[in-house]
């Protein structure tokens, strides 16, 4: 069986993973799942991501960040989907909880998040927000 979204099927995962209070989690890996991974170690949200040769494609290990029982990540969302895509240009990337949390944007140079597409002048695909 294929998986028609596996952005929103990896953010699903570390939304259950916060829900339970897991310190890792493990799932089926490819290079724009370990970008969006490498993004969220970058700003804070996750301690560690790391690519591990298991099974046909691979795997991405992710440890989650916890500061006295609390996580880093109060909320993540998907905002692009397969059957409803959305895009902006670099002027009209909104801003989540007026700058305290995240918009990972995909955009011709890569995924970045949304601080880094106004600085680069570039507008894409609104992928998801993380606060």
């Amino acid at each position: 069986m294929s998986m028609t979204d596996p952005i929103a099927d990896m953010l699903s995962r570390i939304r259950n993973a916060v829900s339970a209070n897991h310190r890792t989690l493990t799932m089926p890996g490819s290079k724009l799942k370990l970008r969006l991974a490498e993004i969220l170690r970058d700003e804070g949200y996750i301690e560690e991501a790391s690519w591990k040769d298991e099974g046909p494609q691979g795997a991405i290990e992710i440890k989650l960040r916890w500061h006295d029982g609390q996580s880093a990540i109060e909320g993540i969302q998907r905002i692009s989907r397969p059957g409803q895509r959305r895009y902006a240009a670099h002027t009209e990337i909104p801003k989540i909880r007026n700058g305290l949390g995240i918009l990972i944007v995909s955009t011709s140079r890569g995924m970045m998040t949304d601080r880094a597409a106004r600085k680069a002048g570039v507008g894409g695909e609104l992928v998801c927000s993380i606060w």
